[in-house]
């Protein structure tokens, strides 16, 4: 079995605040570490340690105020955070400050060593409320001997080219940190079922917690059932995911019927794409590269 033991922490940051939020934050992981001794990874909402405010009183200048360069001393901490607990950490994502002096709302994913294995810079920011600069890069991290796991942040999984190409790139999880503070998490719900079912992975999409957000945070399985769901307050949610699952999933079909990669693999580089000015390529890992 290849299995992968986690918290997502449905909480809410100290507005305006990012060391008392840092703290907060490394108490209740902390906290898990203590009380859930065999989960393996911690994931906590996006831009929780930019300890962005509610939607309503939220600083015009608080991105370029909150802002951190990667690496730094923030996420020195969050690194010798990692090395204490032995826990993988996506501690949501920050407010980075690149060299080209670009701000992006970026995600990481520290080893249990204290590395930052991988840093995505959200693709599509939430426009136009939200400022931050767009990356361009996909990306995806190895657990060593568990499977691989793929980024994406909020807005992201709106768009179905995202977790696409996150299956694409081999991942069988996706972790997605989110910050909806508004009623359109209902569609949310809908699209991380959706980019499940239609990938066949695991999504893992935990939202902030009431009065920062509205909480509502899901994890859903590779058939697009929704094995957990919090309320709107603060709620952690624990899980162990079988990745054997998406292995099976994929080679025998959602509810033993749909093999979409299969179906891709056989006719997909006959079909013309034109907003993509292509054509489906069959991925790695289908093929047994």
């Amino acid at each position: 079995m290849r299995t992968l033991a986690i918290a997502a922490l449905q909480t809410a940051p100290v507005p305006l605040d990012p060391e008392a939020s840092w703290q907060r934050f490394a108490a209740q992981v902390r906290a898990t570490h203590e009380l859930f001794p065999h989960v393996q990874l911690v994931v906590v909402p996006e831009l929780l340690l930019a300890a962005e405010g509610p939607l309503l009183e939220s600083s015009s200048d608080w991105m370029e105020q909150a802002a951190v360069p990667i690496p730094g001393p923030l996420t020195d901490r969050i690194c010798a955070l990692a090395v204490e607990t032995g826990l993988w950490l996506v501690p949501g994502s920050l407010f980075e400050r690149a060299e080209d002096g670009r701000i992006h709302n970026t995600a990481l994913a520290v080893s249990p060593q204290g590395e930052i294995v991988a840093r995505y810079r959200k693709i599509f920011p939430w426009q136009p409320y939200e400022q931050a600069a767009p990356g361009s890069e996909f990306v995806v991290f190895d657990i060593p001997g568990t499977g691989r796991v793929g980024l994406a942040i909020c807005y992201d999984g709106s768009f179905p080219e995202v977790v696409r190409q996150l299956a694409w790139l081999g991942a069988e999880i996706v972790i997605q940190p989110t910050l909806t503070t508004t009623r359109d998490r209902e569609m949310e719900l809908v699209c991380a079922r959706a980019n499940a079912w239609t990938n066949q992975l695991y999504v893992v999409n935990v939202n902030t917690a009431d009065p920062a957000g509205v909480g509502m945070s899901v994890i859903v399985d590779p058939e697009g059932i929704v094995r957990q769901q919090a309320g709107p307050g603060e709620e952690i949610l624990v899980d162990v995911l079988d990745l054997a699952t998406v292995t099976r999933v994929r080679r025998y079909g959602s509810a033993g019927i749909n093999r979409p990669w299969d179906q891709l693999a056989r006719y997909g580089e006959q079909i013309e794409l034109p907003m993509y000015g292509g054509t489906f390529r069959t991925p790695g890992w289908l093929k047994g590269d």
